[in-house]
């Protein structure tokens, strides 16, 4: 048995059996003979099966909360709004098997047209600092286009997704259509990559384990989607309204504890607007609400995932220099505070590398390409922010920082209904928006001959 940690608490909260190789070849298989049976389903009942697995989901809102409250430390803000996406992914992507279109295209001496036709059995490997929505975003477009699919939760968080795979079935989807098997990365995980009837595996984690997943889909040339790291920056200029760019910098970057790929974890200030911008920030930071989710519904910060992560994030900060803390609670739980440091310059370890915690870097820069440039030194380009009052700017910027999603004077990441991926080393493919389904899809080029023989 594997024990779930409060990471608030530091006390077990449940215990989960993991499986091994045996149980997830069982798991693929059975959705390997669900999938002959799924495909054929009507579309419009297909549609009508995730419509009402999104109504069972809005009815255990407050219940898969409480789970992530507790699994895995998130505020009972975030929570609710992760129970949420899951309901309203699947409501969006229950319009795609009534929309799954192909096309005709003009050819001489007949009709060409093509068919959209499902994969198989997808594997959908979850990570642990964001595991209801990214369950959702993987399941919701995959089951909509036909495949069958089986998920591995995180070892430190498969208390949701576990739930989640009990309401499918009260929510009448086949059994063997959507599997939860628990397990460890590199035994059940790796089986998906190695098991020849998974047709493709979707993958959100670090950089270096999505290397290796593609890496071995690579030997059956097998499909992956890859979301991964990221290092992304807020890049605020002299003309921005500072005030609102310094109240809303530490939800960009403190949020789920910096435990986000989208964290914007490298605040750049134009030079003019740099002391300015960092006092109005010392008070936002100072006004972050840290505490335990479970005894404090309005805490805005929780704890880290694990003592491993935690001691993780402060080797980041030994001989750094701190600007500035925020406040966190003492004594249990894996707690470290809301911090800003000042690097000596761009090569700094804290500023290249993902902290993965609630860590940020500020350092100034003189002019637009400059900031450009700061911006694209990294390995990395899933997100970030351009805070500033000239629009032409805000798109020559936009265009030049090397990301595949960027927000202008605010900090929205992702929205179901818009595409989401990186550039880089952040990840290959995009999940989520109207074209997910066709990556989880084979498209069929039929020609029929027209001619008079």
């Amino acid at each position: 048995m594997y024990p779930v940690i409060n990471p608030a608490t530091e006390q077990e909260c449940a215990q989960v059996t993991l499986a091994g190789v045996t149980e997830a070849d069982v798991a693929i298989e059975r959705a390997h003979d669900a999938f002959a049976r799924w495909r054929e389903v009507a579309p419009g009942e297909r549609a009508t099966l995730l419509r009402g697995f999104a109504s069972v989901i809005d009815g255990h809102i407050d219940e898969l909360a409480e789970l992530e409250v507790r699994g895995a430390g998130h505020t009972w803000s975030n929570a609710r709004w992760e129970a949420g996406n899951v309901r309203d992914v699947l409501n969006y992507y229950s319009a795609t098997p009534e929309r799954l279109f192909g096309r005709q295209i003009p050819v001489p001496g007949g009709i060409d047209i093509t068919f959209r036709e499902p994969l198989g059995v997808v594997g959908v490997i979850v990570p642990w600092n964001f595991p209801m929505p990214i369950f959702g975003w993987g399941v919701a477009p995959a089951l909509a286009a036909g495949n069958t699919v089986v998920v591995k939760p995180a070892e430190l968080t498969p208390l949701t997704a576990l739930r989640i795979g009990e309401l499918a079935l009260e929510a009448g989807l086949p059994d063997g259509v959507l599997t939860v098997i628990p397990g460890r990365g590199d035994v059940v995980g790796q089986r998906f990559v190695t098991h020849p009837l998974v047709r493709k595996v979707s993958f959100t984690g670090s950089t270096r384990v999505g290397k290796q997943v593609m890496a071995g889909c690579a030997h059956q040339l097998k499909r992956c989607t890859l979301e991964l790291g990221g290092k992304s920056a807020n890049i605020i200029f002299a003309d921005a309204d500072l005030h609102k760019a310094a109240a809303t910098a530490p939800y960009a970057v403190f949020d789920n504890a910096g435990q986000d790929c989208c964290a914007r974890s490298r605040i750049l200030v134009e030079h003019s607007a740099y002391d300015e911008f960092l006092t109005l920030f010392e008070r936002a930071v100072a006004g972050v609400r840290v505490a335990d989710p479970a005894s404090d519904t309005d805490s805005e910060m929780g704890p880290l995932i694990s003592a491993v992560q935690r001691d993780r994030v402060q080797g980041y900060l030994d001989g750094v220099d701190v600007a500035f803390t925020g406040s966190a609670p003492q004594g249990d739980g894996f707690w470290v505070p809301p911090t800003v440091v000042l690097p000596v310059s761009t090569a700094d370890r804290v500023w290249q590398e993902e902290v993965f915690g609630p860590v940020v870097s500020v350092l100034p820069f003189d002019d637009e390409d400059e900031a450009v440039a700061m911006a694209n030194d990294s390995a990395y380009g899933l997100s970030g922010s351009i805070f500033t009052g000239d629009v032409g700017r805000a798109l020559r910027v936009a265009r030049g920082v090397e990301s595949g999603n960027l927000s202008v004077n605010s900090h929205a990441a992702v929205r179901y209904w818009t595409p989401f991926g990186g550039y880089k080393q952040s990840g290959l493919g995009r999940e989520l928006g109207p074209d997910a389904p066709d990556a989880l899809t084979e498209e069929k080029n039929v020609f029929i001959a027209t001619t008079k023989e």
